[in-house]
């Protein structure tokens, strides 16, 4: 069992969505995070006083799935948020020890997206 992690433009989260879901992967988390990768800093202008904004807005996907998952999240994930320029985000896969599901109490592979749903 892996965590995918994927960080991606706050405007290709639907397009994220829809690919994850074509690729037949359930159960994820989204949360909006602020960060700084590849992308230059940017000078806006806020009520007249210029300001360097060093972090970026992103968003964070997290998916919990079963070895047989990794690679179709992972290539959902760039299909997409791929915009081909810099700052698209990057994606992390961490092993997982242990998931267990509240509701059932089913554990590990069983309480992730499931083998045989591709």
């Amino acid at each position: 069992m892996k965590l995918v992690i994927g960080i991606v433009r706050p405007e290709k989260v639907n397009d994220v969505l829809h690919s994850l879901y074509r690729a037949k992967v359930r159960g994820l988390s989204m949360t909006r995070v602020q960060g700084h990768g590849g992308e230059l800093d940017r000078v806006e202008t806020y009520r007249g006083t210029t300001v360097r904004m060093g972090l970026a807005e992103k968003v964070r996907f997290e998916i919990a799935v079963s070895d047989e998952f990794v690679d179709p999240t992972i290539d959902a994930l760039c299909e997409g948020g791929r915009t081909g320029a810099v700052g698209d985000g990057k994606i992390f896969v961490v092993p997982l020890e242990r998931v267990v599901r509240i509701r059932t109490g089913e554990s590990d592979d069983s309480a992730v997206t499931p083998v045989g749903a591709a």
